[in-house]
């Protein structure tokens, strides 16, 4: 399976289409809303808005397996983002991304880019995952990794045709 060959639903519930995004830079995100990280959100949502018309999209999988950090259902938790954070990347619907039931899209994107040491655990909320315009998995970013490093990936990853 590719990565766009993966089931997905929106934070409605409804069939997220992977395949209308290949040719795209996609930045994968397990986001929750009360954790340490959530400002995050307001600059995952400055690089989408800055960066979408060069073909980036960012999608944020609402996850409430780290501290219980976003108890809230995918819709509530859009309506959040939103509010606090002013997000109009799309959110998806809520994951898990560990574990024997975590989401498949995240067990992909984790044999794809092993974290520290080779280990396939995400740790904490705000994992990001590069996925460049061919569907592969550019890099995998941990949560304290944000801004110039990030931002320089995502140009690079724009660049390549």
């Amino acid at each position: 399976m590719t990565f766009y060959d993966q089931d997905c639903y929106n934070h409605m519930g409804q069939p997220f289409n992977l395949r209308a995004l290949q040719g795209q830079v996609l930045l994968i995100v397990n986001v929750a809303s009360r954790c340490g990280y959530t400002p995050q959100l307001k600059e995952l949502e400055m690089l989408y808005q800055r960066y979408r018309d060069r073909g980036f999209t960012v999608l944020g999988f609402p996850c409430d397996q780290f501290g219980k950090q976003s108890p809230e259902s995918a819709e509530a938790f859009c309506t959040f983002g939103e509010q606090q954070y002013g997000v109009t990347f799309p959110l998806m619907e809520k994951v898990r991304v560990n574990g024997s039931d975590a989401h498949p899209l995240f067990v992909f994107l984790k044999r794809e880019a092993p974290g520290v040491l080779g280990t396939t655990m995400i740790k904490w909320n705000f994992t990001k995952f590069l996925v460049g315009r061919d569907g592969k998995v550019i890099a995998r970013f941990g949560p304290r990794d944000h801004g110039r490093l990030l931002r320089l990936r995502l140009e690079r990853a724009l660049d390549e045709v």
